[in-house]
């Protein structure tokens, strides 16, 4: 399988600890998969919502989560609220 080259996708060990982000953005693309696939909002109102994205740039980064899933489907797992909030219970208080 050859691999696809997605053109506004960039990776950066000193950006979000090196996940895919929209390139010369801080704007990871599970961000983007958050909104539009579990959010259920459209490109269209991603881009209005903010406003520095570019309709080519949120299509290819749902793109590159169709051709990577299973990399953003981990993403989103590490930086889920339960992965990131420290695990403390009301007993050990």
């Amino acid at each position: 399988m050859q691999k696809v080259l997605h053109p506004h996708i960039t990776n950066n060990p000193e950006i979000c600890g090196g996940s895919p982000i929209i390139t010369g953005t801080r704007f990871p693309v599970r961000s983007v998969v958050t909104y539009i696939l579990h959010y259920g909002l459209t490109p269209e109102e991603l881009v209005h919502k903010f406003s520095f994205l570019t309709l080519a740039q949120i299509h290819d980064a749902l793109a590159y989560f169709y051709d990577n899933q299973e990399e953003i489907n981990n993403d989103l797992l590490a930086n889920s609220e339960e992965a990131v909030r420290p695990q403390t219970s009301p007993l050990s208080q």
